[in-house]
């Protein structure tokens, strides 16, 4: 038995659930097909989703077919939840993408599609909703083409019952010297070229693009059939257990669940489980289980390579960490550029407030729940509105808890121009610790980087490891707007220990004041995030957009016209652009379309405006101070940081 997992993916309304709910009932996984507008579909099993009519979380069911097992999991189609989709996308062996047969390639179908390309997923196009009035499935074949990938073939007619039609071999001939050979001598074993398609699916030499409708039911059992065939499982059961984990949730009674894919070998119940988080080393003991089919649940004593599960047992393991013989992390690249502040009535304890926040941080680390304990304030990390709404309904029907939210603000983040030294003394009675670093700029993207150049005879390793240790785990304020540093490559030059008096924490201390100081003399530059845009209007049209984007402070490359219509594509600051969408589809009535995509961080175009609005007071924020502590007379006392690295005890 082959057991492979597939993801499902597309743009909002394309039909996606729909077509789920269709391939369960044709496995007899489900008795019955639920539909989006009924409110009744398997995996929108959420009251959210049910409500609102789109899938939110990143669930999955179990489908059987001819003797081999698939994990479905149909994954969110709304951009504000492409870090949901995202985690999906790392333990998938396929994917399928949904396109309408009557709106074709859309703004999210092609962030979906850069995603999959990234990570190199094998993958099946259906396009669907071929009932529809302005349905034209060879006008959206053509845009998968033109727009996606030019390797996608349609399977619809020459590929039936396991026999591949002249037109594919052709297609795959076109592809590959050595099918061209084999097509040019006529050879038709049946095998061989099912075989030879088989790979060049897997390697991502060719897409296979298939039609119907899901409502109508049209071209699904067929197209379940082709992707039996066309699929191929490689996990080693053999081999050591390892896994990756993609998501965590928590069941009614707040027990975790750590939802993991087995990549190679077993795991049984009471095993146990050895992993890192935070610095921390963790060795476990797995207590139960659980296989799920949509919203219910089967305790299994143990599971095998290529199954999708979660367990009981694991306290801080988080989404994207790998286990047993999977020791590397993956990182996301969907990257909330908005924040807000989390708004409650006295009637609510804060301290309860910030517990449900940090369940909900463990579930999706995207929301990087912030606790300003001198403000006394919650703040979370978002990807636009209609999360917020979600996560005001989420937090009352899970916890019982009426929260709102302040208006979203952007993200801004900080960085330095040039390098400099910051030096850091932590000394109060018996406490020692002196550190130095060197602070570079770093490229765009590449957040914090840590390294060290000291001496171990001048500082053992285990302290320049807690050194280490200590700039990660948490983010550094800048002094412009307090916002986030980032692109920085930190170095420790320097040094110095107690042979009696240090105590981790004092490297904590020292470290943290050396940042900050070094900070206070560097050239700092306020950062914004962009979007990279790709927008298709008409022609008539295409000036008064190229006249938006200049005005919202972006750049675009020379237009590029298709018959009646032009693409535009360029990068533009979020915070000029986060509304714009609205606007774009109320002048083109409807029928233009527009692709955002975060593409990081770069020179904030009106930062001066932007620091003077936020009014950040880099000497009143308690967290962070740039001064260091020396000891004189038996008692510690505090240097400004302008005046600290003449006190330094190292040369």
């Amino acid at each position: 038995m082959k057991r492979l997992t597939i993801g499902l993916f597309a743009h909002v309304d394309a039909g996606k659930t729909t077509f789920a709910e269709q391939l369960l009932y044709h496995t007899n996984s489900i008795r019955s097909r639920g539909r989006v507008d009924h409110k009744d579909a398997y995996l929108d099993s959420h009251d959210i989703e049910r409500a609102r009519g789109i899938t939110v979380f990143a669930d999955q069911a179990m489908m059987d077919y001819k003797g081999d097992r698939y994990y479905l999991i149909d994954t969110p189609g709304h951009v504000d939840f492409s870090p949901e989709m995202e985690r999906a996308i790392q333990i998938i062996d396929y994917a399928i993408v949904i396109v309408s047969a009557v709106e074709g390639v859309q703004g999210h179908t092609e962030t979906v599609w850069q995603l999959l390309r990234k990570h190199r997923i094998p993958t099946f196009f259906f396009i669907n909703k071929t009932d529809r009035v302005g349905a034209d499935a060879e006008r959206t074949e053509e845009e998968i083409r033109r727009q996606l990938t030019d390797d996608a073939c349609s399977i619809t007619e020459s590929f039936i019952g396991g026999i591949v039609g002249e037109s594919l071999r052709e297609a795959m001939a076109e592809r590959d010297e050595g099918l061209l050979e084999a097509f040019l001598e006529g050879r038709d074993a049946s095998d061989f070229w099912l075989q030879a398609l088989q790979q060049m699916v897997q390697e991502r030499r060719l897409f296979p693009c298939a039609q119907g409708s899901a409502l109508q039911d049209r071209g699904i059992l067929a197209f379940l059939d082709q992707l039996h065939l066309l699929t191929t499982a490689s996990y080693d059961g053999a081999a050591p257990f390892g896994a990756r984990i993609y998501k965590i949730r928590h069941d009614v009674n707040g027990v975790r669940l750590t939802f993991m894919k087995a990549m190679s070998g077993k795991l049984k119940v009471r095993e146990q489980l050895g992993y890192e988080s935070n610095g921390v080393s963790y060795d476990e003991k797995i207590t139960r289980i659980f296989t799920f089919n949509g919203s219910k649940s089967q305790s299994s004593d143990h599971v095998e390579a290529g199954d999708l599960f979660a367990v009981v047992g694991l306290s801080a393991a988080e989404a994207g960490q790998g286990l047993g013989l999977i020791q590397d992390r993956v990182t996301y690249e969907s990257e909330p550029a908005l924040q807000s502040k989390v708004l409650f009535d006295d009637s609510l304890s804060i301290h309860e407030v910030l517990g449900t926040f940090r369940i909900l941080h463990a579930e999706d680390p995207s929301l990087n729940v912030v606790w300003d304990e001198h403000l006394q304030e919650i703040h979370i990390r978002v990807m636009g509105l209609i999360q917020l709404e979600v996560l005001e309904q989420l937090v009352k029907e899970r916890f019982g808890q009426v929260i709102s939210f302040g208006q979203p603000e952007i993200l801004y983040k900080e960085t330095i121009q040039s390098a400099v030294t910051g030096y850091g003394h932590f000394e109060p009675l018996r406490h020692y610790a002196e550190v130095h670093l060197l602070l570079e700029p770093g490229v765009r993207g590449c957040g914090i980087q840590f390294t060290s150049t000291c001496h171990p005879d001048d500082l053992h390793y285990s302290y320049q490891n807690l050194v280490g240790t200590h700039l990660y785990e948490r983010e550094h304020n800048g002094l412009l707007t307090g916002m986030p540093i980032t692109d920085m490559k930190i170095t420790l030059i320097k040094g110095a220990a107690h042979n009696e008096h240090t105590h981790g924490g004092d490297f904590r201390e020292a470290a943290f004041r050396a940042l900050r100081q070094g900070l206070e003399k560097a050239n700092n530059l306020l950062l914004e995030p962009y979007y990279d845009f790709k927008i298709k209007v008409g022609i008539d049209e295409m000036g008064r957009v190229m006249s938006d984007i200049q005005r919202a402070s972006g750049t675009f490359d020379p237009p590029q016209t298709q018959g009646a219509h032009a693409v535009i594509t360029g990068r533009v600051p979020v915070s000029t652009f986060m509304n714009y969408s609205t606007e774009f589809a109320s002048f083109t009535h409807g029928r233009g379309s527009i692709r955002c995509v975060f593409s990081g961080y770069d020179t904030c175009h009106n930062a001066e405006e932007v620091i003077q609005r936020i009014d950040y007071r880099k000497d009143a924020d308690p967290l962070y101070t740039s001064s260091s502590i020396f000891c004189a007379k038996g008692a510690g006392y505090s240097v400004p940081w302008d005046e600290a690295e003449a006190k330094m005890h190292l040369l």
